[in-house]
């Protein structure tokens, strides 16, 4: 069985194309960020930082670092941090919301 179910995903408000559609653009801002930190920690080390001689991995956070994407998207979208929102009429897409 899954967990969440679906159900609690959408709430009965979206159908499970729109919580795929919605999850993937989740686990995309999320990997986006990864790589975003990651980059920027890179570039840290590169150039001589002594932030306590931290490495890499520990510069990134670590629900980025440890978790899938797709995970980490379904616990934003069920906690709340994602909220799912329907396209408006000239819109063709479903799209998904930060907060």
């Amino acid at each position: 069985m899954l967990y969440p179910t679906i159900h609690q995903l959408t709430s009965g408000d979206f159908n499970r194309y729109e919580l795929v559609i919605a999850t993937a653009k989740c686990a995309r801002m999320i990997t986006d960020e990864y790589v975003r930190q990651r980059e920027t920690a890179e570039k840290a080390v590169a150039s001589g930082a002594k932030d306590g001689e931290k490495s890499i991995s520990n510069m990134i956070d670590k629900e980025y670092r440890d978790e899938k994407a797709v995970k980490v998207a379904i616990n934003h979208i069920r906690s709340g941090d994602f909220v799912l929102a329907h396209a408006s009429d000239d819109e063709e897409e479903q799209s998904v919301v930060a907060e």
